[in-house]
């Protein structure tokens, strides 16, 4: 897109109840005085209820009414046009939220089964293997058995103004019209006047074709007809209380009557079932393994139309400038949609959720500016890991935790663990449609669905990227080669599956044998295998394995230890030529930490006999805390680790973090088997040691040396992508010293009237002033705005080329530096822990006088010594005078 119609930087804001439109509006000026050119709102359409992350959309078709609503919009879409400023929105293509009512599409399928006029909206499996799903949806919500909850009385049907729901505690469901007929014959058989017409509405309500027509026409007479006959029987119950209380009366003895009820519930277009049902026998697509979220066939173009009109029409009438797409992955064919996108909002910034491992790049066939920046944040998070930390913190870690595996086969288990627990319905569906796809062949027609299933497993976890993008026609050569990998190391892996077979199944997922069962396959397995990656990965090895968690990010790779100067440049020169809009993200709602805790942690690979010894220290120390040997070793590694990082942590904080890592990490507890004498041993050591007096002060101590490195190194991070090639983000909040950890911890309120403050106070100050105030976060804060300033002052040099700065002396090798469109230069210094002086470390800028944007000094052109250029402040950032 034109270098003018792309963002300078943008400021994410997580709104929510309490923190809506208005109040985003009150800090536009803010943000403009920042340097900001974009506000980055968080998910806007209509969540669930008390959301406080807004992608649990019921509908898009609305601004959400707990940020204010329509009206409340319009004010901030006006503040930001006062100010020069345009947003940047966050949007949901791939689920929904199922909660009750709110999501009036999803009501209407469970009321109406496949002949509701939404049933094509969501992906949903109408004929699975199941029989007794046929035409159904499974809505596991129950709490115990469902026949033990049908008897207990907890199940209850409820009548209001002629329409039927079941409710059970907090869940209500609809109930099928065409299932009414015995209540209202019964309730006829009550009354005298009036009799006959209810009998008359009970008939025709029974008569309503069955649930599975799904032709169109046919659905929506179907609906039309039931509507009329709904509103004639709420007419009758309001003009007659007679009939009212006939029908609560029946109402009344179903409910005490387990057969009768159950009668009622099996004539349902749903089937209710225990909540543990859902990984196992769910027949619709989820969000990952959330059974609250349903996905969207948004390939559909009905679809697309009617979850995207709101979206499009803000962006049409100016009131939006860019997009951010969550989570293409789960899409059937994200090309296809993005190209549908692209179509209908022109010129407009667009960048993708697209979780990229560090060898991959963004397919260059998308019609967009490039990623929301995971790539680039584990990037430079690298730059700042000692590699000569990598061989002694390996052996500490293997040594305190006795686990020797490495990360990759942690990966692998994690993926079969998630498989078998969190996404075994997605897994048999694969299977059923693998094992149809054998059947059209006459070679393979014999592999049983166990085989089909273990075959597919297999491939699963070891598809080395999140997906690929086979479309029909279309295969790309990195994608071929990905899934050969893949299926290359699942035989290696499982000698007891026919290779046979995992070689038809790859030729199958690369389109080799065309028909439609076959691509229905392969576009299925590209949607699983990005739920496995995310929740087998991201969501569970990442806690398992802890090393170094710095390196344990999103998109990131914990077994690779650090960044090399060259291949930052390398990377950096390939953003500036393919995609220069993309996103520079250091914190985001979606990382396991903040920046400035990775830029503390980091320092431990600088450090490793310090921290050696500071573990084996604490683990002694706080030895008499521990029950019954609980927490493992794993865990009190991860939260020695967590302290230093997010120093002071209190205890409510430190407690809620470690809860969710030991669920997620999946070994002794998890969220769907949650182990309470694990859990309490957990908690009891977690609140003794942050609590523990002595332990503080050792900690403390180990900190102090930190402090500054860790600032300098935050700075530096900073200073980088304020200027690198893309465009700068910033996290609500992370303009300052943050030490947040992973969500909700991460969605705390931010104070933004110091924020204000300190960045008024920075008119008048010089750099020392700003050094002495230090652990305000005053450093990080005048750097992104000196930096932003420049930007908006001198555009264009940020949109020329990038040229590194090699760096000599005997420490060139912590130094970084580029040149921006020969205009623009930056330089800032990597792995500072014990850096006492530069020594004869220079940097060579081009010829010609330059200024310091951050101290005002001239410098001249040529090799600049290290120790004169970074004397006042610890990163430079020049400009050719």
């Amino acid at each position: 897109m034109p270098p003018d119609r792309r963002p300078r930087a943008t400021y994410r804001l997580q709104l929510r109840p309490g923190f809506g439109f208005d109040e985003a509006a009150a800090l536009v000026d803010y943000l403009a005085a920042l340097g900001v050119s974009h506000l980055y709102c968080s998910p806007v359409l209509e969540a669930a209820a008390g959301s406080t992350h807004g992608y649990d959309v019921v509908d898009p078709r609305r601004l959400r009414a707990e940020l204010g609503g329509a009206a409340a919009y319009d004010r901030l879409a006006r503040a930001l046009a006062a100010a020069g400023l345009g947003q940047v929105l966050d949007i949901v293509p791939n689920h929904m939220a199922v909660t009750g009512r709110q999501n009036v599409w999803w009501w209407d399928v469970l009321e109406n089964g496949p002949s509701s006029l939404y049933a094509r909206y969501f992906d949903i499996d109408w004929d699975p293997p199941e029989a007794k799903l046929r035409h159904t949806v499974l809505l596991p919500i129950l709490g115990d058995h469902y026949g033990r909850v049908l008897e207990a009385g907890e199940l209850r049907l409820e009548h209001e103004r002629g329409r039927f729901t079941v409710r059970y505690w907090e869940h209500v469901a609809p109930v099928s019209p065409r299932s009414l007929d015995a209540i209202l014959v019964r309730a006829a058989e009550r009354i005298g006047e009036r009799a006959d017409q209810l009998a008359s509405i009970a008939t025709a309500l029974g008569r309503l074709p069955p649930a599975h027509l799904t032709d169109w026409e046919s659905v929506r007479e179907r609906h039309r007809d039931k509507e009329v006959l709904l509103d004639q029987l709420a007419r009758l119950t309001e003009e007659d209380p007679a009939v009212r209380e006939a029908i609560d009366a029946v109402v009344a003895e179903t409910n005490a009557n387990p057969d009768a009820l159950d009668a009622l519930l099996q004539r349902q277009n749903y089937r209710l079932a225990r909540w543990q049902t859902a990984g196992r026998e769910l027949d619709y697509r989820r969000f990952f393994d959330v059974p609250t979220l349903v996905a969207l066939r948004t390939e559909d173009p009905i679809v697309f139309h009617d979850t995207h009109a709101l979206v499009l029409d803000l962006v049409r009438t100016g009131r939006v400038q860019g997009l951010r797409v969550d989570h293409p992955d789960g899409l059937r064919d994200p090309q296809g949609y993005l190209e549908q996108l692209r179509a209908e909002v022109g010129g407009a910034y667009v960048v993708v959720e697209k979780i990229l491992q560090p060898d991959e790049r963004l397919p260059r066939e998308w019609p967009v500016d490039g990623t929301t920046g995971y790539e680039w944040l584990n990037l430079a998070t690298g730059l700042f890991v000692d590699p000569a930390g990598e061989e002694p913190l390996t052996d500490l870690y293997t040594r305190f935790t006795g686990d020797a595996v490495p990360f990759d086969e942690h990966a692998r288990r994690s993926r079969l663990h998630v498989l078998r627990d969190a996404l075994p319905a997605d897994l048999d569906r694969l299977a059923a449609f693998l094992v149809d796809v054998c059947e059209r062949h006459r070679r393979y027609r014999d592999y049983t669905r166990a085989e089909a299933r273990e075959a597919l497993r297999a491939t699963l976890v070891r598809l080395p990227v999140y997906r690929t993008y086979v479309r029909p026609g279309v295969v790309r050569p990195e994608d071929a080669a990905r899934v050969t990998e893949a299926v290359e190391r699942a035989t290696a892996d499982r000698p007891d599956l026919d290779p046979e077979l995992l070689v038809f199944l790859r030729d199958v997922l690369l389109l080799r044998h065309d028909g439609e069962p076959e691509r229905e396959l392969a576009a299925r397995f590209q949607q699983v295998s990005a739920a496995v990656m995310a929740k087998g990965v991201e969501d569970t090895a990442f806690y398992r394995y802890g090393r170094l968690v710095a390196l344990n990010e999103v998109g990131g790779d914990p077994a690779r230890f650090g960044t090399t100067v060259e291949a930052f440049h390398r990377r950096n020169a390939e953003t500036a030529a393919t995609h220069p809009g993309t996103m520079l993200a250091t914190s985001t709602h979606d990382t396991k930490r903040a920046e400035d805790v990775r830029a503390r942690l980091v320092l431990l690979s600088q450090m490793p006999e310090r921290w050696a010894s500071a573990v084996w220290r604490w683990a002694a120390m706080n030895a008499r805390h521990r029950t019954d040997d609980r927490p493992d070793r794993g865990m009190e590694y991860l939260l020695y680790q967590t302290v230093v990082g997010a120093h002071p942590l209190p205890r409510d904080r430190a407690q809620a973090y470690m809860e969710k890592a030991a669920r997620e990490a999946k070994v002794h507890t998890s969220w769907i088997d949650p182990q309470a004498p694990y859990e309490a041993a957990l908690a009891a050591f977690v609140a003794a040691v942050v609590e523990d007096a002595s332990f503080a002060a050792d900690l403390a101590a180990f900190l102090e040396p930190l402090v500054e490195p860790a600032r300098t190194t935050s700075v530096a991070l900073t200073l980088l992508k304020a200027t690198a090639p893309g465009v700068a983000d910033v996290y609500q909040g992370a303009e300052l010293w943050d030490t947040s950890l992973v969500d909700p911890d991460n969605r705390r309120p931010v104070d933004f009237a110091a924020r204000r403050a300190l960045l008024a106070w920075l008119d008048g100050a010089t750099p020392e002033d700003v050094r002495a105030r230090a652990e305000t976060g005053a450093p990080k804060l005048f750097v992104l705005r000196r930096a932003l300033d420049l930007r908006r002052r001198h555009p264009a040099p940020f949109d020329g080329d990038y040229v590194p700065l090699a760096a000599t002396g005997a420490k060139a090798g912590r130094v970084v530096g580029f040149v921006r469109g020969g205009e623009v230069a930056t330089v800032v210094p990597r792995l500072v822990l014990g850096l006492e002086d530069w020594g004869d470390t220079a940097v060579p800028l081009p010829p010609g006088g330059w200024t310091n944007e951050l101290t005002g000094d001239a410098v001249a052109g040529g090799a600049v010594p290290l120790a004169s250029l970074l004397a006042r402040f610890p990163v430079a950032l020049l400009r050719r005078a």
